[in-house]
């Protein structure tokens, strides 16, 4: 993650394009229900494990999601401070939040082309 200030439009505009492609999205949005598993992931977003990898080390990359090793399984769940505190519902970006509405849901039944 960039050292920049969280106030920077080069830092925030960093972290809007790490979240904006749809499928990057759906991970941090399944992340916001609990940590999850990449076999779980890979199961609720249907992509190829190579592509869900290489979205999940962008929002790494980007300070989004932590991965913790539990056994021969990689978890992974949102950073600390990102998820919005109960009862919101949404992350903070560092810069801004951005919060969902009680009736959004997420439908990552769309199949990404690689």
């Amino acid at each position: 993650m960039s050292m920049e200030s969280p106030y920077s439009s080069t830092f925030c505009s960093g972290r809007l394009k790490a979240i904006a492609d749809p499928k990057r999205w759906a991970v941090i949005t399944q992340l916001l229900e609990g940590p999850r598993n990449v076999g779980e992931l890979n199961a609720i977003l249907q992509i190829d494990l190579t592509l869900l990898s290489h979205h999940l080390k962008i929002l790494r990359d980007e300070g989004f999601v932590v991965c913790v090793r539990e056994g021969k399984n990689l978890s992974y769940r949102l950073a600390p401070d990102v998820a919005l505190p109960p009862p919101g519902r949404g992350i903070n970006m560092g810069c801004c939040c951005l919060e969902l509405n009680e009736n959004w849901t997420c439908n990552p039944s769309t199949k990404e082309e690689s």
